[in-house]
C-alpha cells in the first residue's frame, strides 16, 4: 500500500463538474493499493498517517499530528501510484490491485483511518474520473509505502 500525503490549506474533488468532497486545512491522502496488500498494511498506514507530525506547533516546528491538530482529511484512490516505468514510455499498472480486491481494502482503510482519527474523513469515489484541486501548504508532501516499514 502506498500513500502520497500532502498537507493542504484546502482541497476538493469534483466528478462530472460537481464537487464530491472538500476540506479545509488538513491532509490529502492519495492511496494506491496493490494485490499483496492486506489488513496489516491498512492498520500500519492509517496509524502512521494519523500520527505523522507534519503540522506546525506554536514555534513553527513541524511537531503536531493530524490527530492532535484536528484538521480534516480527504482520501482519494489512485492506482497510478503503483505505476512501473522500468520498460518503455507507457507505464504498467500490473502491481495495482484489481477493483474486486482494491475496493474492499480502500473502504477498510477509510474505516480504520476514521477510527484512528476519531472523526470522519472525506473521500472521492473509487474508480471515478476525478478532478482534484488542492493548495499544498509548505509545500509538505510525504510518500509512505507499507513495504518499506522496516
Amino acid at each position: 500500500m502506498r500513500a502520497v500525503v500532502q498537507r493542504v490549506q484546502h482541497a476538493s474533488v469534483s466528478i462530472s463538474g460537481q464537487i464530491e468532497a472538500k476540506i479545509g486545512p488538513g491532509l490529502v491522502v492519495f492511496l494506491g493499493i496493490e494485490e499483496i496488500d492486506d489488513m496489516n498494511d491498512i492498520q500500519w498506514l492509517s496509524k502512521k498517517i494519523s500520527n505523522l507530525r507534519i503540522f506546525n506547533d506554536s514555534e513553527g516546528v513541524m511537531n503536531i499530528s493530524l490527530l492532535e491538530d484536528g484538521g480534516e482529511a480527504l482520501v482519494i484512490s489512485q492506482f497510478t501510484l503503483h505505476a512501473s516505468t522500468r520498460k518503455g514510455n507507457r507505464p504498467s499498472y500490473i502491481r495495482a490491485a484489481k477493483p474486486e480486491k482494491a475496493i474492499p481494502l480502500y473502504e477498510q482503510f477509510i474505516a480504520q483511518f476514521e477510527n484512528d482519527l476519531g472523526r470522519g474523513v472525506m473521500t472521492g469515489i473509487f474508480g471515478a474520473d476525478m478532478k482534484v484541486e488542492l493548495l499544498n501548504d509548505g509545500p509538505v508532501t510525504i510518500v509512505i509505502d507499507t513495504k518499506n516499514k522496516e
